[in-house]
């Protein structure tokens, strides 16, 4: 029997489809089911838990719902940008202190960094601080990492920085939090070529309709290696920075498969217990145009060599490509330290934008298997006739969390998978 379902059937993008995992339950968000690349869990001290969310764009901020229950899951707070042309795309929590990330749609604009909000009552989050990242070539930040109470690790511009390409204005950045009230910067790195006046020759480009810049994405740094920055660095590939010297991080690892293929790099997930680093890129074009998009199992066994050793076995592609909006790899569960999350060195859960939720078994890295997905069918308003999940959080009790890209909003699932 084929374990997918047959391209006509896959092609009915207004059908839900489901594999060993089951709906506890959706929640539009008062009709603001638009969804960034930003959840976090909040272990309140009685006993609730809150998912905090950030929103593609504006008009919304963030969101925070009560998923105690996750099967009636309730908003709780949602907050408003200043402007429309401003988005909080990524937010994480250490505590009860809240990062929120803002990038703004051209360069020069303001608010362009992030802001600390004291969630300790979470329906009333209490602005702490606001880091300006703003400046003439700066859209401020994409995407940060915060998950000590002590540094905020960011994709961003800077007032003093000047990117060769306009595509490359977003450097690693490490941000002390250690005073929430005074943050201040402790070091930073770019790749060199790619900042105007830099000695280095700037790095070779992909074809202009792939070209996404040589820019951060994610920025994970763990506590089993708090030396150690994991970045997705889109078309620069994967880059591990030694950071034991904040104010002068050093690149010690990078592995990059495009070209040939297609670019972004979007995560660095390191398996510290095996070697291994599982690497997902990004699609950022529709209907299949940047295909192949794909979740990479990388040895990483002598750091200064990280070898490719397969890839996760992907959607079929004749299935989902035109199915509408975006196909392929994107974000992944990032095993983050805290009280709430799930970890495993095993199990590995993505978002595929169309085709859904997936969850995979790493234990032979030789040969990934699927073990369940959930894709949605279309919201009635999706601009693209389809879903597009964008981003998920697993929690301890192995409860799923994804969120849809345009206006679906948020979808609970259980894992049935033993």
């Amino acid at each position: 029997m084929n374990r997918y379902p047959t391209p006509n059937l896959a092609a009915r993008a207004d059908k839900s489809m489901a594999r060993n995992m089951t709906l506890l339950a959706h929640h539009e968000l008062q009709g603001y089911g638009g969804l960034g690349e930003g959840i976090a869990m909040q272990q309140c001290a009685d006993g609730r838990r809150i998912l905090w969310l950030a929103h593609e764009a504006a008009p919304k901020n963030f969101t925070g719902v009560d998923v105690t229950d996750p099967r009636a899951p309730y908003v709780i707070v949602q907050t408003e940008l200043p402007h429309m042309k401003v988005r909080s795309n990524s937010l994480e929590i250490s505590g009860d202190l809240m990062a929120v990330a803002y990038q703004t749609q051209s360069p020069g604009m303001k608010p362009a960094g992030f802001d600390l909000f004291d969630i300790s009552k979470p329906e009333s989050p209490r602005l702490v601080s606001h880091f300006d990242c703003s400046g003439p070539h700066s859209r401020g930040v994409h995407a940060l990492w915060f998950v000590d109470g002590q540094f905020v690790h960011l994709a961003s511009g800077a007032p003093d920085f000047e990117p060769r390409n306009p595509l490359d204005d977003q450097f690693y950045r490490i941000i002390d939090v250690r005073e929430p009230s005074r943050p201040v910067e402790a070091g930073r790195w770019w790749l060199p070529g790619t900042r105007a006046g830099d000695a280095a020759e700037p790095p070779a480009r992909l074809p202009k309709q792939f070209d996404t810049g040589f820019r951060v994405h994610n920025t994970n740094v763990f506590p089993e290696r708090p030396d150690r920055a994991y970045i997705g660095y889109i078309d620069g590939g994967s880059i591990v920075l030694d950071i034991s010297d904040m104010s002068a991080p050093r690149a010690v690892s990078s592995w990059n498969h495009s070209p040939p293929f297609n670019g972004f790099t979007h995560t660095v997930l390191p398996l510290f217990s095996r070697d291994l680093w599982i690497v997902s890129d990004e699609c950022v074009q529709d209907n299949g145009a940047d295909w192949p998009k794909l979740v990479w199992v990388v040895d990483a066994r002598n750091e200064g060599n990280p070898v490719p050793i397969g890839t996760f076995p992907a959607p079929p592609v004749e299935a989902f490509a035109r199915r509408g909006g975006r196909f392929g790899a994107h974000n992944l569960h990032e095993n983050l330290p805290a009280p709430c999350s799930f970890r495993s060195d095993h199990i590995i859960i993505g978002t595929f934008f169309n085709a859904g939720v997936r969850v995979y078994d790493t234990s032979n890295p030789w040969q990934v298997q699927e073990l369940a997905y959930y894709v949605p069918a279309a919201p009635a308003l999706s601009p693209v006739g389809a879903i597009q999940l964008n981003d998920v959080y697993v929690d301890d009790r192995r409860i799923v969390y994804t969120v849809d890209r345009f206006c679906g909003g948020l979808y609970i699932l259980e894992m049935n998978i033993g």
